[in-house]
Parts: C-alpha cells; sequence; structure tokens
C-alpha cells in the first residue's frame, strides 16, 4: 500500500486515542463512565447506534455479499422500523425511567437475582463471540492481504480499541463513533463516485446489468422457512431479532440509557428506523456496482491472495489451465457485455434483449469456473473457499486511487473500533454490574468498580482475540455475527417479553428460557436447513408458551421463581 494511504490509516488511529484521553475527563465515578452521567445528545447517542450496527463485517461482508448475491440482503432489515416504534412505546421509557445501568437489573425485580444473571450470562456469551467476529473480518482481511500473521492483524485493531474504551468509557465510545460514521459515509459515497467514472458504461446501463443477472432483485415475496432472506423473514425474524437485540442487548440499550430523557431516548432509535435501512441498501449497492465494475476489468480468479498462493503452489498446472479458461470466459463475457450497451445506446432494444440473454450464458460460465477454483482452494488449504470477504478490501488496495484507498481502508478500521468499542463497553458495564457488584462485592467506591470495568474490558479484549481466529473460518461474516446473535436473542426476547404478562414468575422464565434455548439449539444443530431469521421467532414464542403455562401451573406471580 501507498505510503500516503497509510499515513492517513496511522493518523486516524492516532487521532482516536488522543481524542479517547480527552474524553475521559469526568469518567471517575461509574455512572459517568457507564452512562457519561445520562447527558448524552440524542443526535450522537443515535449515530453511536448506527456505527455499532455499521461494523467492519458490515463494510467487507456485507459489500462483497452485495457483489455475489445482490442487494436481497436489505430484507434482513425490513423488522427495523416496526421493532422501533414497538420499543419506543414499551421498553424505552420504563428502562430510561427505572434508573437501571442494564436491561438484565429489571429482570431481578420481576423474576428474582437467577432469571436476571441467566440473561446477563446469555448476552455476554452472545455478545463475546459477535464482538471476535467483528474483529475478525478487518484481521483476517488484513492477514491475507498485506501478508501479516492473524494475531498481528488483530492486534492492530483491538489494542487501540480497548485502550480508548478502558480510558474514556461511553464518553469516548459515543463521540468517536460519531466521527466514524462521518468517515464510513464519505468513503462509501466517494467509492461509488470512483465506480461510475471509471465503468465504460453508464450508471444506467450499468444498473440495468446488474438487474439482469437479479443482483437489484429486493423482494422475495415467497413464504418459505428454508430462505435466509425474504420479505416475510425480514418482517416477521427481524421484527423478533430487532426488537431483542435494540430491546434487551445491552450495546444498544446502554446507549438510550445514556440520554437526556425519555423523548431523547426514543428520537435515539428513531434515527436507525428512518436511516438504517437507506445505509444497508448504500453498502450493498458499492458491491453490485463493483460487480459491474469486474465484468470490465479482469478480476482475480481467486480473491483471497493467501489462498490464491498455496493453491498455485501446490497445482501450479492445474491453477494455470484454470487460469486459462477463466481468462477466455471473462473476455468473451466483457465483449457481450459491451455488446448490449452498444445495441441499447444504437436505440435496438429486442437486439439488445437478446445479446443479454448471451450476457448470462456467459456470467454463468464464469461463475462456474470461479466455483471449480473455490472447491480447488478448499482442498489445498482446508478453510472455508469463500472469498466474500476479501472482494471489497482487493478492489480498494487495487482499484482506487491513493489517498481514497487509505481512506476507506481506514473507514473500515473506523468500522471495526466503533462497532467492538461499544461491545466491549457494554460487555464490561454488564459484567460489573449484574455479576461483580452483585455477588461478589456488594459495597465497594466507585473506583474500585471503575479499576474492575477497565480490567473486565480488557478479559473480553482478550476473548475477542480468540474468537476471531475461529470465526474467520466460517465464510461471510456479516451472516456469522448474525448466526451468533440469533442463537441467542430470541429466548431473551421471550424472558422479557414474559415479564409483561401479568401472573407470570421465576419458574416461568427459568423453564421458559431453558426451553427456548433448546428448541432453538435443536433447530440449530438438527434442523440447519431452516433460515437463522426464524430462530429469533422461535425463542421467544417458546418462552413465552412454556413460562406462561409453568407460571400458571406453579401459582402465578406469588410463588418463588426457579431462578431466584
Amino acid at each position: 500500500m501507498h505510503p500516503i494511504n497509510w499515513l492517513i490509516v496511522v493518523g486516524y488511529i492516532g487521532y482516536v486515542l488522543i481524542d479517547g484521553v480527552r474524553r475521559s475527563k469526568g469518567t471517575d465515578k461509574i455512572e459517568g463512565y457507564f452512562l457519561a452521567n445520562r447527558s448524552l445528545p440524542w443526535w450522537a447517542l443515535g449515530l453511536s447506534v448506527m456505527a455499532t450496527q455499521l461494523s467492519a463485517v458490515t463494510m467487507i461482508g456485507t459489500t462483497g455479499q452485495g457483489a455475489t448475491d445482490g442487494i436481497r440482503f436489505v430484507q434482513f432489515y425490513f423488522g427495523l422500523p416496526l421493532a422501533m416504534i414497538i420499543l419506543g412505546v414499551t421498553l424505552v421509557p420504563f428502562l430510561h425511567g427505572a434508573k437501571v445501568y442494564t436491561a438484565y437489573e429489571y429482570l431481578e425485580r420481576r423474576f428474582g437475582p437467577g432469571t436476571r444473571s441467566a440473561t446477563s450470562f446469555l448476552f455476554l456469551l452472545s455478545r463475546g463471540m459477535s464482538v471476535g467476529t467483528i474483529l475478525a473480518a478487518p484481521g483476517v482481511v488484513f492477514s491475507a492481504i498485506f501478508g501479516w500473521p492473524l494475531i498481528w492483524s488483530v492486534a492492530i485493531i483491538g489494542v487501540p480499541t480497548v485502550a480508548y474504551t478502558m480510558l474514556g468509557g461511553i464518553q469516548a465510545v459515543t463521540w468517536a463513533d460519531v466521527k466514524q460514521m462521518i468517515l464510513i459515509i464519505l468513503s462509501l459515497i466517494g467509492i461509488m463516485f470512483v465506480l461510475f467514472m471509471q465503468m465504460p458504461v453508464s450508471p444506467d446501463e450499468a444498473l440495468r446489468i446488474a438487474g439482469s443477472t437479479g443482483r437489484l432483485q429486493v423482494f422475495d415475496f415467497s413464504f418459505t422457512l428454508t430462505e435466509q432472506y425474504t420479505f416475510w423473514s425480514g418482517i416477521l425474524g427481524g421484527t423478533f431479532l430487532m426488537l431483542s437485540y435494540f430491546g434487551t442487548d445491552q450495546s444498544q440499550v446502554q446507549r438510550y440509557l445514556a440520554a437526556r430523557n425519555v423523548d431523547e431516548a426514543r428520537s435515539t432509535l428513531l434515527i436507525s428506523a428512518y436511516w438504517k435501512i437507506p445505509l444497508q441498501g448504500l453498502v450493498l449497492l458499492v458491491g453490485v456496482l463493483v460487480f459491474v465494475y469486474y465484468l470490465f476489468v479482469a478480476p482475480p480468479l481467486l480473491f483471497n491472495p493467501d489462498h490464491e498462493a498455496q493453491v498455485r503452489e501446490a497445482n501450479p498446472a492445474v491453477y494455470t489451465e484454470l487460469e486459462a479458461r477463466y481468462g477466455q470466459a471473462f473476455a468473451d463475457r466483457e465483449a457481450v457485455a459491451l455488446e448490449v450497451t452498444q445495441l441499447r445506446d444504437a436505440g435496438q432494444a429486442a437486439e439488445a434483449d437478446a445479446a443479454m440473454g448471451r450476457f448470462l450464458e456467459r456470467e454463468a460460465e464464469v461463475e462456474a469456473i470461479r466455483g471449480e477454483a473455490l472447491t480447488l482452494a478448499e482442498e489445498v488449504t482446508g478453510e472455508s473457499s469463500r472469498d466474500v470477504n476479501y472482494i471489497i478490501p482487493r478492489f480498494a488496495l487495487n482499484e482506487l486511487p491513493i489517498g481514497l484507498s487509505g481512506i476507506f481502508i481506514a473507514a473500515i478500521l473506523a468500522a471495526a473500533m466503533s462497532s467492538i468499542s461499544s461491545e466491549l463497553n457494554s460487555l464490561s458495564t454488564t459484567t460489573v454490574i449484574d455479576f461483580y457488584r452483585r455477588w461478589v462485592r456488594p459495597e465497594a467506591t466507585d473506583a474500585h468498580y471503575l479499576n474492575v470495568s477497565k480490567m473486565a474490558t480488557l478479559f473480553w479484549g482478550a476473548f475477542a482475540c480468540v474468537v476471531a481466529t475461529f470465526a474467520a473460518t466460517l465464510g461471510s461474516l456479516i451472516e456469522v455475527v448474525n448466526r451468533f446473535g440469533s442463537f441467542f436473542y430470541g429466548s431473551i426476547l421471550g424472558v422479557f417479553l414474559l415479564a409483561m404478562v401479568p401472573r407470570t414468575n421465576g419458574w416461568g422464565s427459568g423453564v421458559g428460557l431453558v426451553a427456548g434455548m433448546g428448541s432453538v439449539a435443536y433447530f440449530t444443530f438438527f434442523q440447519s436447513h431452516i433460515a437463522f431469521l426464524w430462530h429469533n421467532v422461535i425463542g421467544a414464542v417458546v418462552v413465552l408458551v412454556v413460562g406462561t403455562t409453568v407460571s400458571a401451573l406453579t401459582g402465578g406471580s406469588d410463588a418463588k421463581g426457579a431462578l431466584s
């Protein structure tokens, strides 16, 4: 990478660290450290919520998914606006008014300390694994592209993030997120501009070609439990996922708990309701345009340079033959794509449509050869051959002009750091408030709790690094992080919903939680064809049904809880 690009990246990391130290003032009390004394403005918290979601997984995995699969992934977020409205009139005013540090404190008042600890533990487990996946996204890509050991790639991102999170708490995290969101959006817009300028076809024709391959298909109204991304899985499964994520996940709850009042807390979530889907559409559209760009500029046969080097060394003759076939297939596809454009420009619509049919045949041939190469890479390396996570970083380094590629790499780091810092801060808060202060040291000074929280941040940072080395081999990272979440989220949401049902008790919450987790585990491991978004619905419904039934059989709200 050019020295100017490195200067941009290093300068940005240094700026975030310095700003984090500056923001550490006023965090000598636990309310200041965890909740910024409930004084942060709604717009900053709203951008922080968006930045937490827009991780490096999104910048790398979602753009890569747009290039290979199109924009139908945006259906995943269709339940978000509905979830924000529901939370705005239910949990948000209640939790903010209760003056709690974590969402799980309320569950102790309703069902007893055992239920609080059980749900807190599930949050720690799910979010700890997810933050590892978020860290894996840039770590594994930088490792493969720059040839660094994975541990060093992870450390470059993890160490400064842990440092400013430990020093400044939520104050530093939130204001860093605001700057990072601006950098991310500017970099995406810059990439789109460069793509439109460098492609030999008009923007209209580029989108038309992408549409012919199905990459601009947004809606899939088929009702099936086996297809991951449909309108119905997004509306139903997505709503349950978003209710759980924004209503019970401490990394999100902590944002609106830090707002000045209930109205501003609601406004914090409404920013996501209004802007998340358009922003996610922009990210996916960048991936789609990269696909169109590579119709006219020869892409590598394998985007993962590490796998490419290993395959070339292990089977040079086979790989050379694949490259020759790929080069010819690419040339044929490019010629037909240009023919379609020329016919369209000449007003020969019927001939252009006929040529589009030939283009799709050539596209299928190119993808078939790439499929052979990916299978060969899997055989040689023993790792997942999906290189969707390498498409955008390799494009940024090889195709973007000097300066913009540095800004984009800095944006990937910004996305990773914003999400990781938010997650680490929430993991530390839950560890200290729901476990250490509740069970180990109920009485201690704020200084003591702050020291423990900083050690907890360090612990979860190390835990994330370990998970990152495992998650890197699991394929599309945007799916991996949501699979991790969907395994736990539905059941946790079910407990919170159960708390709103009259005459439910701790027995119901305990047995319902076990039943919910058990049902999700069954569908995960023994019915793997069921799309993971439905796991959120399954977990929540099972907890509600079982919890309500058990509560009725054990004497209602007057009975002591199984987890009390």
